[in-house]
């Protein structure tokens, strides 16, 4: 990598204010202190020229306050003000499937000061844009029946954010429910063996009734199943029944209703049957206990499966390391990676991972950078050289310059990258969001017409009939697979991406990304190395190449031009001692000629050769195939006599022609817009089988040139590396920056390759399509289920087949949906890129 990815600060508390009204000196001061007397504001700076006022706060500050402030004081902000919103991420604690978002979600948009609210359930997150203060907003969450807590951006000094601490939250959870799921199971064994097992065993009920007898085995069902309900399946109803009071049925909802039903009806068979009409006097006990249990393995499931889609994060938080050999006072001190300053010398030894971002200053060695670009072979580092933090150094000893710690280093701001992508909704989740707003409600009305229809036209006993059907319903409609369907393979893909060097900055770029009919690239930089290099060098019959080189290389040393110092790298490269030289001179329109070693050199186009009487015929052939190449031709006379012909151009990165390929293999379209001469241009574009060519495009041009492919063919792809690509990223539908290039370019696109190859384009694309095309079958899944067995659970099939489904097998399917969904989705960390 040239340079490192430096994606802007997400952590920064800064708010730009435009202030209408203020004249002079005075209105200045009057309007600081109006701000600063808010609290959390740190610091004001009022500007008259540019009418804005710049606020830093050390606590989170609604801007509506900061406006009232300034209107207080007798000036004016303007509605439509374009200082951007702060943005503030919440960890959400209680929400279960797809309803819950919506719930959130409504709850949110209901705060005042709240532009856009945003909420994952696979990471169980909230990510809230515009002015409201964070205790609104956990409080907005409270009331509708979740916990909430704020998730700091910002990552410390040490390059640490909160994985860690969200991991370990996690694991507890999981803990949890493994201790739940445990005591469930061990207390619903007894209870599912005397009311089944007459059912599966022939005479264990003569034996039951023959022993302790049946209503005693009812009494033991009860003593077990309420221990069951309410220690380990007390969370079902703690968060089901009140959401069910604020009319926002969730699927704990579903669970407490359905559980609750059987085991009221089974306790006034037990204690009450007179109540009960002749022939229905039965217990349920068992339904109720399986299902809590079988829904606890289900999330006992689920959480392990949730906590493997995020894998890609701890693996890059596992790459941070931990302390670095810094040399202090004279001294060399290890010391921990939070101590570490911008400007310290770090030393790293052979093996090592490297601690944070910096310079190399003395030492060389290679360095596996895969980690951060998913490029296998390793970089070779000297005096100069950038190293990024968390990859590993090789054989080597070298010791650089700290330019980068904490948050600010690449791999943080990767990490950063990552969680943000992962925590965004696509545009496909839309759909589903409108359809589970809805889901539990039409389902608990789905529910109670089942029992009204199987209570009036069921066959006798009808009530138990009526109650077994309805709370099969309730059991198996819970909307779980539903809400993951999308966010977990979203977690995936896009963990999987940063895996292999393609980060996705936003999210919808997974989706918008697979629909791309044209990939359109710049040249320099992109499809080429981006600096001029020596590609050819042709040897007249009698010359020796390094002689040639080095004699060459000393006349050009004494010239400014890029050319020039292509031909003198290619020497130092070489590692060519460059000889004196004497009597230089620059023949304008023809070339440059010097005395070496008492040796006169000529170095130029071929009428300078003409004109020195050298016939370039011998070379003929040769320079046609550098004018295909679409490369100018320089010839060296060494001594009187033609020596070389000579060319120097941007050469193509190795990995272009591969990726090429790989991107018409995928059946897209790939066109050039560049800068460059219409000739270099087309002939760059015919050795590659580059579909169409721009060439000769200024930036605004390169703008044009992408609407004009968009209006043509469709949703367009650009991919491009320096500050002139930044317009064209932004105009299409979606834009790829080359990772080694510009801020500015990285900051237009919302997809960037770190590695700075080509190939991460067909990986990116192929990556977005096994995606969308995974959530597309996790979605199909979830609804098929539902539509499916729905009508099952009510008893549509028993008429004509005499088929119903046991509330303990709805149970069963559910949680194996939920489990189906998660599992499909990890398929996509097996995802493999072309070759």
């Amino acid at each position: 990598m040239n340079a490192p990815v430096r994606p802007a600060d997400l952590s920064s508390a800064s708010i730009s204010l435009p202030i209408e009204g203020m004249t002079c000196a005075s209105c200045v001061g009057r309007v600081e202190r109006a701000l600063k007397a808010i609290p959390g504001v740190e610091t004001v700076s009022a500007n008259l020229a540019t009418e804005r006022a710049s606020i830093t706060t050390n606590a989170p500050v609604d801007r509506s306050k900061l406006v009232g402030a300034v209107e207080n004081a007798g000036y004016s902000v303007p509605a439509a003000f374009s200082a951007p919103a702060s943005s503030i991420e919440l960890s959400v604690e209680g929400m279960t499937c797809a309803s819950c978002i919506g719930r959130v979600e409504r709850a949110l948009k209901a705060v005042p000061g709240v532009t856009q609210a945003s909420v994952n359930l696979a990471t169980e997150r909230a990510t809230i844009e515009g002015s409201a203060d964070s205790g609104a907003l956990i409080a907005a969450i409270e009331q509708a029946g979740y916990g909430a807590t704020v998730i700091g951006k910002a990552v410390n000094a040490g390059g640490q954010d909160d994985t860690a601490e969200q991991a370990e939250k996690k694991e507890t959870e999981r803990r949890e429910l493994k201790r739940d799921f445990t005591i469930a199971a061990v207390l619903t064994a007894p209870v599912f063996v005397l009311e089944m097992g007459s059912h599966l065993i022939p005479g264990v009920h003569g034996a039951i009734d023959a022993t302790i007898g049946m209503q005693w085995s009812w009494y033991i069902q009860f003593a077990l199943t309420t221990l069951v309900l309410f220690v380990p399946g007390i969370r079902f109803y703690e968060k089901g029944l009140p959401a069910l009071w604020r009319l926002g049925p969730d699927m704990n909802s579903l669970v407490a209703v359905g559980t609750l039903a059987a085991y009221g009806y089974s306790l006034v068979a037990t204690f009450a049957p007179a109540f009960l009409p002749p022939g229905t006097i039965n217990v349920y006990f068992e339904a109720a206990a399986v299902i809590v249990t079988l829904i606890l393995l289900g999330r006992l499931l689920e959480a392990r499966a949730k906590g493997r889609t995020s894998e890609a994060i701890k693996r890059l938080v596992g790459l941070q390391a931990k302390t670095a050999r810094v040399r202090r006072d004279g001294k060399t001190v290890d010391l921990p990676i939070a101590s570490v300053a911008a400007g310290d010398i770090i030393e790293v030894r052979p093996g090592e991972r490297i601690p944070v971002d910096g310079e190399v200053t003395e030492g060389e060695s290679y360095v596996d950078e895969s980690m951060i670009t998913g490029e296998p072979i390793p970089v070779s580092k000297a005096l100069g050289s950038e190293v990024v933090g968390g990859t590993v150094n090789q054989k080597g000893a070298f010791a650089f310059r700290a330019t980068a710690v904490g948050g600010n280093t690449v791999l943080s701001q990767i990490i950063r990258m990552v969680e943000e992508a992962q925590g965004s909704k696509l545009p496909i989740q839309a759909m589903v969001d409108k359809v589970t707003m809805w889901f539990v409600p039409a389902v608990m009305a789905v529910a109670a017409l089942t029992f009204a229809a199987w209570l009036y036209f069921g066959p006798s006993p009808a009530l138990t009939f009526a109650l077994v059907n309805a709370v099969a319903v309730l059991i198996i409609a819970c909307p779980c697979a539903m809400g993951l369907a999308t966010p977990t393979s979203v977690m995936v893909g896009t963990g999987r991406g940063a895996e292999l060097g393609v980060l996705f900055r936003k999210g919808e770029a997974l989706q918008l990304l697979k629909d791309s009919k044209v990939v359109a690239v710049d040249k320099t930089g992109t499809l080429t190395e981006g600096k001029p290099a020596l590609t050819d060098l042709e040897l007249a019959i009698g010359f020796d190449r390094k002689a040639v080189l080095g004699l060459v290389a000393a006349v050009e040393a004494k010239s400014e031009h890029p050319i020039a110092r292509a031909i003198v790298e290619a020497a130092h490269n070489e590692g060519l001692e460059l000889p004196m030289v004497s009597g230089f001179e620059s023949v304008t329109g023809f070339g440059v000629k010097a005395t070496v070693d008492g040796k006169p050199i000529e170095i130029g186009a071929d009428r300078y050769m003409a004109e020195l009487g050298h016939d370039v015929a011998g070379f003929a052939t040769v320079a046609e195939r550098l004018a295909n190449e679409g490369k100018s031709p320089l010839y060296a006379a060494i001594g009187g006599k033609l020596a070389a012909i000579i060319a120097v151009a941007d050469p193509i990165k190795e990995t272009t022609p591969p990726a090429i390929r790989a991107l018409h293999d995928l059946g897209l379209k790939v066109a050039m817009i560049t800068g460059d001469n219409a000739r270099t241009a087309k002939a760059i574009a015919a050795r590659l089988g580059i579909d169409e060519v721009v060439a000769e495009v200024l930036p605004d041009g390169k703008v044009e040139a992408v609407r004009r492919l968009k209006s043509q063919y469709g949703k367009v792809a650009f991919v491009g590396d320096g500050i002139n690509d930044a317009p064209a990223l932004a105009e299409a539908d979606v834009g790829l920056a080359i990772g080694t290039g510009t801020d500015i370019a990285i900051e237009a696109a919302e997809v960037v390759l770190m590695s700075g190859s080509l190939q991460g384009v067909p990986n990116a694309i192929a990556l977005s399509k096994a995606t969308i095309g995974n959530i597309r079958q996790n979605l199909f899944w979830a609804f098929a289920y539902n539509t499916a067995l729905i009508p099952v659970a009510a008893g549509v099939l028993f008429p004509a087949f005499g088929i119903l489904l046991s509330p303990v097998f709805a149970a069963g399917a559910m949680a194996l949906s939920s489990v189906f969904v998660l599992g499909n989705a990890l398929r996509l960390r097996r995802f493999k890129v072309a070759h």
